[in-house]
């Protein structure tokens, strides 16, 4: 009777904070969305200073990092599809499959991981920092709506930055399969371009970028939430950003099964 009680025990408290965690991220959401498309229309404005500045941190330095993982991701889809498809003469469709496989389903996901690692953890750090050392309270003394002063610019700039890093990747992963076509599998290049351009249709392009969207929001949402959530000083920061950045890319991987899904079924 004791271990069913400690059992049933364990379930409830695991399903309370659950259910309290999930509550929480919603109304963090709600708020954002406030800030972002009902105040300024009430004349309430963000500022954009604060936006332009994280979209750089997000976006432009983020880069050179996602646009080298891309470009060996085509490298290694090229070689790998190469190495199957030779054994039929049909080397060509190397093209098809690295234009799709990047624009669809890995330029979307790795952006998003390679972000999760980089600013995601660095919202969860600067905002659990603020948390500990009361600046966070020292804000709301002074009047400061801290999700419109701390998180509504770092929303707004991963949903504006992720789709652009993700077709970023698009392209640089394409570039990099068509490398390898041409150096080595005696592939000219006006057809290799020419087969890719008959590959790709425009959902392949949409399914990509509605995946970054909410895979920007998770990134956002989550990195906030667990800054807001910090506990116990430098080690609760510490420990905050390593949970952040497995909770984001969990919830990544399930949404885009679930958006794969989703997309497969419906076109």
């Amino acid at each position: 009777m004791e271990f069913v009680n400690r059992l049933f025990g364990t379930i409830g408290r695991g399903a309370f904070r659950t259910l309290t965690s999930l509550h929480r991220i919603v109304n963090l959401t709600r708020q954002t969305f406030y800030w972002i498309f009902v105040a300024p229309f009430k004349g309430k404005v963000f500022s954009w200073k604060s936006t332009t500045e994280q979209m750089v941190r997000i976006g432009y330095e983020s880069i050179p990092i996602v646009s080298l993982i891309s470009f060996f991701v085509g490298l290694i889809i090229a070689m790998q599809s190469a190495y199957q498809l030779e054994q039929f003469g049909a080397t060509i469709y190397v093209a098809n499959l690295v234009a799709v496989s990047i624009v669809r389903e890995l330029s979307p996901l790795l952006t998003a991981i390679i972000v999760t690692g980089r600013s995601g953890s660095a919202i969860t750090a600067e905002i659990g920092t603020m948390k500990v050392s009361e600046e966070i309270d020292a804000l709301k003394t002074m009047g400061f709506n801290p999700v419109k002063f701390l998180v509504v610019p770092r929303t707004l700039a991963m949903l504006i930055m992720v789709p652009c890093l993700t077709m970023i990747g698009d392209f640089i992963g394409i570039v990099g399969g068509y490398l390898i076509a041409i150096a080595s599998l005696d592939i000219t290049s006006i057809r290799y371009i020419d087969q890719t351009i008959s590959a790709l249709v425009f959902r392949d392009l949409f399914s990509g970028l509605v995946k970054s969207v909410f895979f920007a929001l998770i990134i956002a949402k989550v990195g906030s939430y667990e800054g807001f959530n910090v506990e116990g000083g430098a080690e609760g920061v510490g420990k905050s950003t390593t949970k952040s950045v497995v909770t984001s890319i969990f919830f990544i991987i399930a949404a885009d099964v679930f958006f794969t899904a989703l997309f497969y079924s419906t076109f």
